[in-house]
C-alpha cells in the first residue's frame, strides 16, 4: 500500500514538473522566457520546453494589432492660443517583443502608462503647429502629423503606431462661449467680406451694362441722324424739282399746311382777313389777278 501512494505521488509531481517545463504559445501571441541571470529568449507560436519555475518563467506578449483609448481627455493649445479637450485613439502593434518586455518587464499598465505619456507629447506638439480652424478643419493631417511624430518616440519599445484619430475634439466649459462667439464674429465677416464682394460685382456688371447702352443708343442716334439727313437731302430734292415744276401748287400746298399747323378744332383767332397770310383762303390761287384766264368751250 505505502509502494502504491508513493508511486501515485511519484507521478503527480512528474506531471507537475511536466507541466511547468512544457508550454505552448498560439498563432496570436509571442512568448518571452526570462530567467533571474540570463537574458530573455523570444518563443515563436509552437510548442516549447523550458525550466520550470523559478528558473524561468514566460510572459505572453500579444502581437495582434491593438487600440489604446486614453479613460480621460486631454487638453492642448493650438497655435492660436485656444485650449481643446480630446481623447485619442492609438493603433499600434508590438514589432519587437524583446524590447517591449526590457522596457515594460512585461506589465500592461506600464506600456497604457508610456504610451499615454508619448501620445500626450505627440499631439500636443501637432496642435501647437495648427490654429483653430486649421485643427477643425484639417484633422487628418493633424493626426497623420501626430502619428509620425509617435511612431518615432514609440519605436525604443518595441511598438509600431499603426494611426491615431480622435473620437472627441471639444471646448472647455469654461471656455466654450467665448470660442462660439468669436467663431459666430468670424463667420460674420465672412459673409459679409462676400456680400461686399458680391455688391461690387454686380455693380461692375451694371456699369458695363450701362456702358454698352450707351455706346448703341450714341450709335443708333448716328444712325438715325445719318438716315434722317439722308431722307431731309431727298425731301428737299423732291420739294425742289416740285417747286420748279409747278411754283404756284407749292405755294398753295406750303400755304395749306401752315394752315393746318396754325389752326385746331375750337381755336378762335382774330385776326386781319386781308393778311398775306389767308391768300389762298380768298382764293385758290393765292391772288385773282393771277388766276389763268378762262379757256373758252366749244360747242
Amino acid at each position: 500500500m505505502n509502494r502504491i501512494v508513493a508511486l501515485v505521488a511519484v507521478i503527480v509531481v512528474l506531471l507537475l514538473v511536466a507541466s511547468s517545463t512544457v508550454f505552448v504559445v498560439d498563432p496570436r501571441h509571442v512568448a518571452i522566457v526570462s530567467s533571474g541571470d540570463g537574458a530573455p529568449t523570444l518563443a515563436n507560436p509552437g510548442l516549447h520546453v523550458k525550466l520550470p519555475p523559478p528558473l524561468q518563467t514566460t510572459t505572453l506578449i500579444d502581437t495582434r494589432i491593438q487600440s489604446f483609448d486614453a479613460a480621460d481627455a486631454d487638453r492642448f493649445t493650438t497655435s492660436d492660443k485656444t485650449e481643446l479637450l480630446v481623447n485619442p485613439v492609438i493603433r499600434y502593434r508590438v514589432s519587437d517583443a524583446l524590447k517591449l518586455f526590457a522596457a515594460t518587464n512585461g506589465d500592461p499598465q506600464t506600456l497604457s502608462d508610456r504610451l499615454s505619456s508619448l501620445s500626450r507629447d505627440a499631439l500636443g506638439d501637432a496642435f501647437a503647429k495648427f490654429t483653430l480652424a486649421d485643427a477643425l478643419s484639417q484633422q487628418q493631417k493633424l493626426t497623420d502629423a501626430a502619428r509620425d511624430t509617435l511612431k518615432e518616440a514609440a519605436a525604443p519599445l518595441g511598438i509600431e503606431v499603426l494611426g491615431v484619430s480622435l473620437t472627441r475634439v471639444d471646448y472647455p466649459s469654461e471656455l466654450a462661449e467665448t470660442v462660439f462667439k468669436r467663431m459666430s464674429a468670424a463667420r460674420e465677416q465672412v459673409a459679409a467680406d462676400e456680400r461686399a464682394q458680391g455688391a461690387a460685382e454686380a455693380q461692375q456688371v451694371k456699369d458695363d451694362a450701362a456702358r454698352k447702352r450707351d455706346a448703341l443708343l450714341a450709335d443708333a442716334y448716328s444712325q438715325a441722324q445719318a438716315i434722317k439727313g439722308e431722307g431731309d437731302g431727298k425731301a428737299a430734292a423732291i420739294a425742289a424739282e416740285a417747286f420748279g415744276r409747278d411754283p404756284q401748287f407749292y405755294q398753295f400746298y406750303q400755304s395749306l399746311q401752315a394752315y393746318r399747323n396754325s389752326f385746331r378744332p375750337g381755336d378762335v383767332i382774330v385776326v386781319d382777313s386781308s393778311s398775306d397770310f389767308f391768300r389762298f383762303m380768298r382764293s385758290a390761287y393765292g391772288d385773282a389777278a393771277s388766276a389763268p384766264a378762262a379757256t373758252p368751250r366749244r360747242h
